[in-house]
């Protein structure tokens, strides 16, 4: 008895040595993942997807993810380039394409992206003015996005998208904002509103060079408008007549006093 307990409990550390070695010389990486693999600090060529053994103890493996990783930049206080204080937050959509260079270039390649985000949305936002921020969103984005992927380029991450979120505005420059939009409005009310009367005032003048070809027109809208004066319910109507209409008993009215 006392010869058995040695070998039984020898048994069981080999037994134990077998699973501590699967379990660490055994790595399934998923179709998304890549390992980079240290072998006594040297590192080897890329591992996955799939199964994968490694030697432990003088193997260590990281595990990258190949997946598009949308990172959120916080807000940043910006000076524009016409002296106005905003608060600008961005999303910034990257992903790793060189496992090997996302390990080895940079410490934390999540934080040093997050980092040259925050940064980059502060130089190009100060160069631009607040208008062009407001209107032209998509020029902005996408000179951000090709600052930031050639910053990111020697660690091995590819930029794929930069968005402006949200631009805070103080509260003056959004009363300001607002009194320009309604002079804006108002701007182009009177504009539609003068090129209305010069439209009708061009359609008068044709009007009245046809009646002036052709008296007849003239007497006919007349009795056109004495038709639509009709149709109404009035209990007195009061109408001109027209000069061309008297003018025969008028002469001959003269002749008889004469």
């Amino acid at each position: 008895m006392p010869v058995l307990a040695p070998s039984f409990m020898g048994f069981l550390f080999v037994i134990f040595l077998v699973i501590y070695f699967l379990s660490s010389a055994i790595k399934i990486l998923r179709e998304y993942e890549r390992g980079v693999v240290f072998r006594l600090g040297r590192v080897i060529p890329v591992k996955g997807p799939g199964l994968v053994i490694i030697w432990p103890i003088i193997d260590k493996l990281v595990r990258v993810s190949l997946r598009i990783v949308a990172m959120d930049v916080p807000s940043q206080d910006v000076i524009t380039k016409d002296n106005i204080s905003v608060k600008v937050n961005a999303v910034v959509y990257f992903r790793v394409i060189e496992p090997t260079k996302a390990i080895t270039e940079v410490e934390d390649f999540l934080y040093a992206t997050s980092m040259i985000a925050q940064t980059t949305l502060r130089s190009i936002l100060g160069q631009s003015q607040l208008d062009d921020l407001l209107s032209k969103r998509e020029e902005v984005n996408a000179e951000l996005q090709k600052v930031i992927d050639f910053q990111t380029e020697p660690w091995g991450i590819k930029v794929t998208a930069v968005e402006v979120k949200n631009v805070d505005l103080p509260i003056e420059m959004q009363r300001a904002i607002a009194k320009q939009a309604e002079a804006e409005r108002e701007r182009r009310a009177k504009v539609i509103h003068a090129e209305g009367e010069f439209q009708a005032s061009q359609k008068l003048a044709d009007a009245a060079t046809i009646i002036a070809t052709a008296p007849s027109a003239l007497q006919l809208r007349f009795l056109q408008t004495l038709t639509e004066i009709a149709t109404e319910k009035n209990s007195t109507i009061i109408f001109p007549v027209p000069i061309d209409l008297i003018k025969p008993f008028m002469e001959k009215f003269e002749k008889k006093t004469e």
